[in-house]
């Protein structure tokens, strides 16, 4: 057979042919210029990196004709011999079939003898971990302590196998997989010289098909040509490996923006004629997303390998960061959905359209660095008031039952929505500077049954709707009432609560807070407290918070004056209970300290006064 593979024919003979490996590679040739030579070297990495490579380059650098050099002439006797592997003093062992401590005895025999015309005998030791441990200790004296004459080069793609033993005895240098970039030049300069013409596309699948091995990337190189009959061309590179054609995964992304079902459902089934990896198609929409994040964030940073890099970077585009990362994480972890599922394509189904149903409805973060992000889909429309109103009184009449103890319940739900209590509350503490908070309504609902949406005719158990508090009520004596009115959203809530209203200059508030409440205030904050207070105060608010002592007219100073009371109230009542000092007598209980509590309900941390009869039975 006259053709040879292009992994044998392309096999580097010389240090300076080599792709990669830099950091291994200087430490071989200044320990060669230098003359510091160890006995014995060990290689690790995973497969096709390198090793043997290394190994037989270092072997020529110290037995050729000329002298030991960093550049072997490659045509002296010894040379020659290495390369065509039939050097007597390049013993070439593989570990995984000469595993017996017998086989390492009868290697070890002939280290004494000099060797028969080179200046070193090299044991070069492949797949060294496959050797057993009687076998390893037979290896470990003559290791530590070879001739001078005697060299060892080990390799391995699992280090963690060996011994420290053997490990400690030995300069080890780790290997590290290819970059696709660096395949794909060396690809090219290899397809150049053998005349054969290669899309950028083809050679892109390959080195990302090759993870990071030069020789499965010539491997497949090979079967490359010979399936398109001598030339590389992407789509036939995209069957041969079985992959989905970018183009259709791209196409998805684009769908999945538009937020289209129905073109998602006619692409997958386009994809599915080839009968292709799901799992892959997957991973190739995650790369997909890992180009476009890097395209919106750093733009230079972008890879450059792929044809269709320009179509990647219109696709950022039009989507946002938050699109990007929360699609890219629906992939990943959608991986094991589609082994999961009835079917694989019905994974791969759910996951694209579970893209599209948990995009997000707002835009969080403003423009990215490919340019200004679309619109996002609108909010739903609202719901006509008197749906709300029954679907608050149907959700607050719930609560009353469950509650009977107290007199009046809340139940609270932004305008236009139907949310449950929990959505509340989550749509109350949104951060300041994502937009306005939308101030819930308040309706009443007594234990008897649920009020009326509008105004009750006797009126007497109605709550307003809380007003919106005006720039004149800020004084330092309201401030702490006016703050329950409010809404602050994570940690500028925390910081809110330990304010003091020192004064109030115009349209400029000025804060204190002591320095003990202050471990987590920072710069934005001012911002942030001056942005929260003009989007609920309607009025161009300028707030400032400075670091010192104040007077303690604080909201928490308030709110633990009020629990205080709360407790204190509700001790006096335990104490005044006669028919619980009956039982306590009669059984010998005792009121644990500090087991009290109060149960009195309150709308936003301000009292409601209990019913007099429920009082009088408490």
């Amino acid at each position: 057979m006259s053709y040879q593979v292009l992994a044998r024919k392309w096999r580097p003979g010389t240090f300076a042919e080599m792709v990669g490996q830099q950091h291994v590679l200087q430490a071989l040739v200044n320990a060669l210029e230098s003359g510091r030579l160890h006995h014995a070297y060990l290689f690790t990495g995973t497969r096709g990196v390198g090793k043997t490579t290394v190994a037989r380059i270092l072997a020529k650098c110290l037995n050729c004709d000329t002298g030991i050099t960093v550049t072997p002439c490659g045509e002296c006797g010894a040379c020659a011999e290495i390369a065509e592997g039939r050097s007597v003093d390049l013993i070439e062992v593989d570990a995984a079939s000469k595993t017996k401590v017998e086989d390492t005895r009868e290697l070890l025999e002939n280290v004494q003898y000099t060797p028969s015309r080179s200046r070193y005998k090299i044991y070069l030791i492949d797949e060294v971990h496959m050797l057993s441990n009687h076998s390893f200790n037979a290896l470990l004296k003559t290791l530590e302590e070879p001739p001078p004459h005697a060299m060892f080069l080990l390799a391995t793609t699992d280090p963690q196998k060996l011994p420290a033993t053997v490990l400690s005895r030995c300069l080890q240098f780790n290997l590290k997989n290819m970059q696709p970039e660096q395949i794909v030049s060396h690809l090219e300069h290899i397809l150049a010289e053998e005349a054969i013409t290669a899309e950028p596309e083809a050679l892109a699948l390959i080195a990302r098909a090759a993870e990071g091995s030069m020789r499965d990337a010539l491997s497949l190189t090979d079967q490359a040509i010979a399936y398109g009959e001598g030339r590389l061309q992407g789509v036939e590179v995209a069957e041969m490996l079985g992959t989905v054609d970018r183009g259709r995964v791209l196409d998805l992304v684009s769908a999945i923006l538009d937020e289209d079902p129905a073109a998602v459902l006619q692409l997958v089934a386009k994809i599915a004629e080839h009968a292709p990896d799901y799992v892959s198609t997957l991973d190739e929409l995650s790369s997909i997303l890992h180009q476009m994040t890097v395209a919106q964030m750093v733009p230079g940073a972008a890879d450059t390998s792929w044809p269709d890099q320009a179509r990647i970077v219109e696709l950022a585009a039009r989507a946002t960061i938050d699109d990007t990362q929360l699609f890219w994480q629906m992939a990943v972890s959608g991986r094991r959905d589609v082994h999961l599922a009835s079917s694989a394509r019905a994974g791969l189904e759910m996951i694209l359209l579970r893209m599209i149903a948990f995009r997000p409805a707002a835009i969080i973060h403003g423009d990215n660095a490919v340019g200004v992000p679309p619109a996002k889909k609108p909010e739903p429309p609202a719901a006509p008031v008197e749906s709300r109103g029954e679907q608050a009184a149907g959700q607050a009449t719930l609560q009353a039952a469950q509650r009977s103890e107290t007199r009046a319940k809340v139940s609270a739900f932004p305008p236009g929505k139907g949310d449950t209590p929990s959505d509340v509350e989550g749509e109350a503490h949104n951060e300041a500077g994502r937009g306005p908070s939308r101030r819930p309504e308040l309706h009443l609902v007594s234990k008897d049954g649920p009020a009326a949406s509008g105004a009750n005719e006797g009126g007497e158990n109605d709550i307003a709707p809380r007003s919106v508090p005006t720039l004149s009520e800020f004084t330092t004596e309201c401030w702490p009432d006016l703050f329950e009115q409010l809404r602050f959203g994570g940690i500028l809530h925390n910081i809110a609560l330990h304010l003091e209203l020192s004064e109030r200059a115009g349209n400029a508030l000025s804060f204190a807070i002591a320095r003990s409440d202050a471990a987590l205030l920072n710069d934005r904050h001012e911002a942030q407290l001056t942005q929260a207070l003009r989007q609920q105060v309607d009025s161009e608010i300028a707030a400032t918070i400075v670091v010192n002592d104040h007077h303690g007219l604080t909201p928490a100073n308030r709110r633990a004056a009020i629990a205080a009371a709360r407790l204190a109230a509700a001790e006096q009542a335990i104490a005044r209970d006669d028919a619980l000092h009956t039982l306590m007598r009669a059984f010998d209980g005792e009121i644990i300290p500090g087991s009290i509590r109060p149960t009195a309900v309150d709308v936003d941390h301000q009292e409601i006064d209990p019913d007099p009869e429920q009082a009088s039975e408490a």
